[in-house]
């Protein structure tokens, strides 16, 4: 998995995964594109954001979440 667009710098952003040199962390490139469903919108308004960005903190946002199966316990209704 080729992730050279994320930067991990302990000195920048609070050692937050950020992208490029950019002071935009990762987790915010994960929120803009759910505020911009349309990506055109989010390029005019984020101009130094490059679809190979979004797509790799999309990515690695993927990569960080856990794939294990949790039991619930059955939910009784109060009668």
């Amino acid at each position: 998995m080729k992730l050279d667009r994320i930067q991990i710098n302990q000195d920048r952003m609070n050692g937050q995964p950020c992208i490029r040199n950019l002071r935009l962390t990762v987790r915010r490139v994960i929120e803009l594109v759910a505020l911009y469903p349309d990506r055109q919108e989010l390029q005019r308004e984020f101009p130094e954001l490059e679809n190979e960005d979004i797509r790799q903190a999309l990515l690695y946002a993927a990569s960080s979440l856990d794939d294990r199966v949790i039991e619930l316990q059955p939910y009784a209704l109060a009668a």
